[in-house]
């Protein structure tokens, strides 16, 4: 196992105006390319042991790196409660604008596998000195403020985020405290839904998923690759896998991913 080294300081790069305006945390690692980017999950931060891993690989492969913070998560500034799935997509187009050149593996995990397929497809928009390499999504949840929250809330749920704005969700993950999941969450969420067509990136896709997986069930990544190129796209099904694959033998094969794209 690659060992990790302590962290600098960060940079922070400001993002949206006004009331919306926000401190984004970043730490990026100079290096050869295709560049690694670091795309978190829902109430996660870039100091968990998938990022420090991929880091710390980096390194020791003269590979350069990029991983942040969205707003209102770990080092960044704003308010969890008022982000959304469009401020953190602006808040990943930022970044790696900013800090990324050449091609670019975007690693994402849980939410960030949204967020990847998302900044992807801004990416393709755009004529930036930064391009796309391929995709590694670890138990991607696109759509998953639609389909894998509202869909299963029961009706007192659904009346709470409806009539009072937010629904305190109870959590088995961090420090165990229920953290907010807010009626702008879920109606803005609907703007990305990426999944009711298909999803043409141009690029390898690499997908890894626990088939333990309580919080995003594999067969939602089915259903992801269902909306892929047949092409160059792997799922990798991890039969004893559980949300965070973490084990030393998940990160392995997320390092062996990221080295079969490039």
């Amino acid at each position: 196992m690659i060992s990790a080294i302590p962290d600098t300081v960060p940079d922070f790069i400001d993002v949206g105006e006004g009331q919306s305006a926000r401190r984004i945390a970043v730490r990026s690692r100079r290096g050869q390319g295709p560049g690694l980017v670091w795309l978190g999950g829902f109430k996660s931060d870039m100091q968990g042991g998938k990022a420090l891993a991929l880091d710390a690989w980096a390194r020791e492969h003269g590979r350069a790196m990029v991983r942040f913070d969205y707003s209102g998560h770990g080092e960044s500034g704003g308010n969890f409660a008022d982000g959304t799935i469009g401020s953190w997509l602006e808040d990943s187009v930022a970044v790696f604008e900013r800090f990324c050149e050449g091609p670019q593996v975007l690693i994402g995990s849980s939410m960030g596998g949204w967020m990847a397929l998302l900044l992807a497809r801004e990416i393709r928009k755009r004529a930036g000195k930064a391009s796309l390499a391929g995709l590694v999504l670890i138990a991607p949840a696109p759509d998953f403020t639609e389909e894998l929250m509202w869909k299963n809330f029961s009706p007192a749920v659904k009346k709470e985020i409806e009539t009072k704005g937010v629904w305190m969700r109870p959590s088995d993950y961090g420090d165990g405290s229920p953290y907010p999941i807010t009626r702008n969450l879920i109606e803005e969420g609907r703007n990305h839904l990426v999944l009711g067509s298909a999803i043409d990136l141009g690029c390898p896709v690499r997908i890894l998923q626990g088939a333990q997986d309580p919080d995003v069930p594999w067969q939602h990544a089915f259903a992801l690759t269902h909306r892929l190129p047949a092409d160059d796209v792997v799922l990798t099904m991890i039969q004893d896998g559980d949300h965070r694959l973490s084990r030393p033998q998940d990160i392995a094969r997320i390092l062996a991913a990221v080295a079969e794209i490039g």
